[in-house]
Parts: structure tokens; C-alpha cells; sequence
């Protein structure tokens, strides 16, 4: 019965879209979408069918509830977090609950898959933002990462059965469960560590014991970046042999993966899922998903008895994602409609003389371009770290690191680009205009500069409209896996514009090099902005695509040393994707550097400022 139920709702939202699309009136729009008016309504089109797709799955098709929440905690932050509340769930009916805590650079729904199946099944989640991360208040790890207080406040709800409460941690997700265990012992019945370990070399909040936590289930990835820091094995497939887990597990012998160690009824249950993917990738995994839903299952009370395979989950990340599509659109859509009207449309200027390389210099430069970018972007973000700590100027380790790598390379451009002008001997006001950077007579117009930067806000602000309705619709950021748009707080734009003139420095020279030196010779915007979204992409796939291609080969990363970052270049494609079409599509439309310029530093700055963890607390 349980089973036709679910399949009822995935015909219910299969119809949604069905509905949504009736034949004949997309094709229509779409083809009206060369008209801003038009790709205008055809974005809030997608996002909508977007919203409707992500919170029929996070409601359960209307049997859950989910709010955002707010509350205060003993460490003295406010934290932040998504309550799924099942109608079955009431005071007088009380039932079980399970804290479910994201990782580093991540925020509540990153849980989503976990969230989502556990509320299915009659449990009151709560989804937590981290201290320091998400709407959670600064700075990050305070508070044991916000275990304890998150614990504390599912605990305290009139609906939840107290200390039938189940924690679930992806990565640091998972130390703050520890450390929540460990801080309030009677407020939880089991564990469920994805991805992660009772203790790390960097941080030992408490020992695992055959005794502590109580009842563990540790659902690992074989190809685990992190296999070394969490459990302190060469590579993934070495669990089991894993001399820190086998002490938790209360053995000197490999682990049985799908074996329980210890008793259940005891509370000294313990169990190993060992999967095929990646650290970030169980996030997002349907056996991670079900082999917590089954651990849960069998160590709380009152858990549904819904196979654990029976998911939903995965439309929902269909949803954001189609959110995600939809913002997007909306950047262009803003933007062409703000280009039609009185006060923008002077900003609309002739395509200047096209004077780039051509034929193999083209390719030369192109690739110097893509290596540059890619090579150096370990060193520099290591060296920016470490030289600039965290502060009330410069909040976030993260992003100081990335603004830093920025800089560095508007450096390294500016003086190979530098190089080139030089030696093509070109008249200086001819140069100019041909850069896109002046007019045709060499004169720099500031007004005009002024106009394109108020077009490039306005245009971003029709992006973060769209991130903001769609909050409102489903209480989610618009995302795709570990990259997502979140809304700006004012504690984040605090730190977003202490980061903005770094990324205006690297878009600039990054323009003027595209623009100037390898401007492609072809006929149609699309191609235009084609060429571009490949130009600064194809970098950053090609280093993830030898990096997890040696992982899932070898077990270790190229560059073991840095798993954190070569985690962080996953969100440099999206981002690098939303860039090169924006730039591109700026530069057609107004002949000149500056709108594009400016709205990819105020989007990208946004992104990363709003989405990285707060170290301190911004001024």
C-alpha cells in the first residue's frame, strides 16, 4: 500500500509538468524568446515549474510540512535551519525526530535527499545550517558546528518523542553530530556518520568507542577524497582495515561491510556501507539515502515502514534545478528588456573592430588562457589563505583564497596581454576602441561606464529576484548539487562587499583579454556566447575529468594533498558557465567591456561571498 503511494506521487508530479507544458505553447514561446518580453515570461515559467516540482517532493505531495526556522542556542548564536513537520506529527502524537547537518561550504539543503525520506517516513526533521554557514550566525565551528544547539532545539518541539532523535552528518556534518552526542547523551537514540569519522587528526572533539556514540551506522565512499583525514587510510577501499574505525567498531579485524557490531538494543550497534562514489557524491546517492533510512529504521521508534528504496527525493533536486535554469534566465531576460528603455538604451553602442589573433595564435592564446587559470590555482589559493586570516574585512578563509587566486591571475594576464599589445604595434586609440574598453576616437566615457554599470546591477537584481521568489515559493536556494545561488543576507553583503574589488580587478584584465586578444570571428550571439561559456569552462573540466578519472581508478586524487579545493572546482564550472554567457552576451548587446564586466563581479562575488562559511564575524 505504502509503495502505490509513492508511486501515485510520482505520477502526480510526472502530470504537474505535464500540465505545465501543454502542447504546442512552448514551442510557441519559445520561439518569442529573441523578444526580452518573451524569455522574460518563459524564465518565470521555468522557475515555477520548478517550485511546483521541488515542494510537491519536499511535502510529500502535501503530507509534510516545511518551515524555515530560527532559534537561539546555549553557544550564544541564532541558528538557522528547514523543519519538515509530517501531518501526522502533532503534540499529542509526538514522534520521532532526526537532526540532519550538511558539510563544509554547504548549507541545510544539502540534506535534502536525507530530509526528504526521513519526513516521508513520520519523522520530524530538522535540517540545520551550520554555525557560520548558511543563515546560521557567525563565525563557523563555534558552537561544536552547531551540533548541540540543533539537537537541543529538535528536543525541545512539543512533537517530537524527546531523545528519539536520530543525527545524520555528511562530512563536518558529521563531527557536529558527534559533538552533539557527546554534549547532551541522553538526547539521542543513533548516529549515521556519511562520509565522515567520530574524530580526524586536526580535531578530536571525542574518541569513537565500541560504546560511544550510541548506535553508529558509517555509510563511506570507496572513492572518498577525504579517506586520510577521516579514518586515516590511504584511500577509500582501505576502510575496513581502518585501525580508527576498527576501534569503533570494537574489533582488531577488517570490518565486515553490512554486518552489525555490537547490539542494537544495547545501544552499541555499529555498521559499515561502503559504496561506489565520492565524498561529496552521497549527498546525492540513493544507497546512502536508503542505508541511513534502513539504519534509522531499525534505531528510533515509530519510523514508517516504507522500503527504504522507495525515494522521491530526486525531484526535488530536478526542481532547484530547474530554479536554478530559470534565475539564470532571468540575468538576460532583465537585462534586454532594461536595454529598450530611454535610460539604458544609450549603452547599447556598435560592435568595435574585431583586431584579436587568428588562426593558431588564436588557439595558443585561448589555451595559455585556460592553463593559466587552472594550474595556478592551488598555490595561489593556499598562499591567500594562509597570508590573509580571517577578520571583520576579510570573513571568509574560502573566498579570501579564491580573491586572492582572482588578483593573481588578473596579474599574470595583464602582463602576458601587455606583451602581446606591445609587440602588435597597434595606433593607442585604435586599440582601445578595438578592445571594447573606449570609443572609436579613443575617449573613455565615463557616463556611459556609469549607465552600464547601474544596467549590470539592475540585471543581476532581476536574477536575485528570481532566487528570492523561489525561496518564498519552497523555502530552497536554486541549485545543482554542490552549487547553488542563495539569498544575500545583510551579515554576507557585508562580506560580499569587502571582496568586490578583487573580482572587478580580475574581470577586468579577463575582459580586456577576451575581448581585445581572443575575440572569435563569428555571426550569431549564441555562438558568441557559446564560444565564450567553452573558453572559460574547458579548463575546469578537463582538471576535474583527470582528477576523478585517476580517483576512480587509483583511489587517490592527482593532488591528494588538496581534496577541499579540488571540491570547491566543481562550483567553478557553473559559475564559469553563468560568466561566459553573461559576458558574452553583454559585450554583443553593448559593444563594450563594462556591463559585463561588472555584472559578472557583483554575481560571482555574490555567489561565493553568500555561499562560503564566515570565519568572523564581517564589520
Amino acid at each position: 500500500m505504502v509503495k502505490h503511494e509513492s508511486e501515485t506521487l510520482e505520477e502526480h508530479l510526472e502530470a504537474e509538468l505535464r500540465s505545465l507544458r501543454p502542447p504546442g505553447q512552448i514551442h510557441k514561446l519559445w520561439a518569442r524568446t529573441k523578444s526580452p518580453a518573451g524569455a522574460l515570461v518563459l524564465a518565470l515559467l521555468v522557475l515555477l515549474v520548478g517550485g511546483i516540482v521541488a515542494n510537491t517532493a519536499q511535502t510529500g505531495g502535501g503530507d509534510i510540512r516545511v518551515e524555515s526556522v530560527r532559534f537561539p542556542t546555549a553557544s550564544g548564536q541564532t541558528m538557522a535551519g528547514l523543519l519538515y513537520i509530517p501531518n501526522t506529527a502533532t503534540a499529542k502524537t509526538p514522534a520521532c525526530g532526526v537532526v540532519a547537518i550538511h558539510g563544509y561550504m554547504n548549507s541545510s539543503d544539502t540534506m535534502d535527499g536525507f530530509s526528504i525520506e526521513m519526513a516521508r517516513r513520520g519523522c520530524v526533521v530538522l535540517a540545520a545550517d551550520q554555525t557560520g554557514q548558511g543563515a546560521s550566525d557567525p563565525p563557523a565551528f563555534a558552537g561544536g558546528y552547531g551540533g548541540p544547539g540543533a539537537l537541543a532545539y529538535l528536543n525541545s518541539l512539543p512533537m517530537v518523542k524527546a531523545a528519539d532523535v536520530g543525527l545524520v552528518g555528511h562530512s563536518m556534518g558529521g563531527w557536529a553530530s558527534v559533538v552533539a552526542a557527546a554534549s547532551l547523551p541522553k538526547a539521542y537514540s543513533s548516529v549515521v556518520l556519511v562520509s565522515s569519522s567520530v574524530s580526524t587528526p586536526a580535531l578530536e572533539p571525542v574518541p569513537g568507542t565500541p560504546t560511544f556514540p550510541r548506535n553508529i551506522a558509517v555509510v563511506e565512499a570507496k572513492n572518498s577524497e577525504f579517506s586520510s583525514l577521516m579514518w586515516a587510510v590511504p584511500k577509500g577501499a582501505d576502510f575496513p582495515q581502518s585501525t580508527r574505525m576498527q576501534t569503533l567498531f570494537g574489533t582488531s579485524s577488517p570490518i565486515v561491510t553490512g554486518q552489525v557490531y555490537g547490539s542494537i538494543a544495547q545501544g552499541t550497534g555499529r555498521e559499515l556501507y561502503l559504496d561506489t562514489d565520492s565524498h561529496p557524491g552521497l549527498t546525492m546517492d540513493p544507497y546512502a539515502i536508503s542505508q541511513t533510512v534502513s539504519w534509522f529504521q531499525r534505531t528510533l521508534s515509530g519510523v514508517g515502514s516504507t522500503p527504504s528504496s522507495n525515494q522521491i527525493w530526486y525531484w526535488d533536486e530536478i526542481g532547484t534545478l530547474l530554479g536554478l535554469i530559470g534565475a539564470v534566465m532571468l540575468l538576460f531576460a532583465t537585462g534586454g528588456l532594461l536595454l529598450r528603455t530611454p535610460f539604458f538604451r544609450p549603452v547599447a553602442r556598435p560592435m568595435p573592430d574585431n583586431r584579436s589573433v587568428r588562426g593558431r595564435y588564436w588557439w595558443m592564446s585561448a589555451t595559455l588562457l585556460v592553463a593559466t587559470g587552472v594550474t595556478s590555482f592551488f598555490w595561489f589559493n593556499t598562499w591567500g589563505a594562509n597570508q590573509f586570516k580571517a577578520g571583520g574585512i576579510f570573513p571568509e578563509n574560502l573566498t579570501t583564497g579564491i580573491a586572492t587566486w582572482a588578483v593573481g591571475n588578473a596579474l599574470i594576464g595583464a602582463i602576458l596581454f601587455a606583451v602581446w599589445h606591445f609587440s602588435s604595434r597597434p595606433a593607442p586609440k585604435q586599440a582601445l576602441a578595438a578592445y571594447g574598453v573606449a570609443e572609436p576616437n579613443g575617449r573613455i566615457d565615463i557616463p556611459n561606464i556609469g549607465r552600464s554599470g547601474l544596467l549590470a546591477l539592475g540585471s543581476v537584481a532581476g536574477l536575485y529576484a528570481g532566487v528570492y521568489l523561489f525561496e518564498w515559493l519552497v523555502n530552497s536556494d536554486v541549485r545543482l548539487w554542490v552549487f547553488n545561488i542563495k539569498p544575500v543576507d545583510l551579515t554576507h553583503l557585508k562580506a560580499i562587499l569587502s571582496y568586490l574589488g578583487p573580482f572587478l580587478v580580475y574581470f577586468g584584465v579577463l575582459s580586456v583579454v577576451l575581448f581585445g586578444q581572443i575575440r572569435p570571428r563569428v555571426k550569431s550571439l549564441g555562438r558568441f556566447m557559446a564560444a565564450y561559456t567553452g573558453l572559460l569552462t574547458i579548463g575546469w573540466i578537463s582538471f576535474l575529468a583527470v582528477e576523478y578519472g585517476v580517483l576512480f581508478a587509483t583511489g587517490n586524487l592527482v593532488t591528494s594533498s588538496q581534496p577541499l579545493l579540488t571540491i570547491l572546482a566543481y562550483q567553478f564550472v557553473p559559475v564559469f558557465a553563468i560568466v561566459g554567457t553573461a559576458l558574452g552576451y553583454f559585450f554583443w548587446k553593448t559593444g563594450r567591456i563594462w556591463t559585463g564586466l561588472f555584472a559578472a563581479a557583483v554575481l560571482v562575488t555574490a555567489i561565493i561571498g553568500a555561499g562560503q562559511a564566515l570565519q568572523a564575524v564581517p564589520w
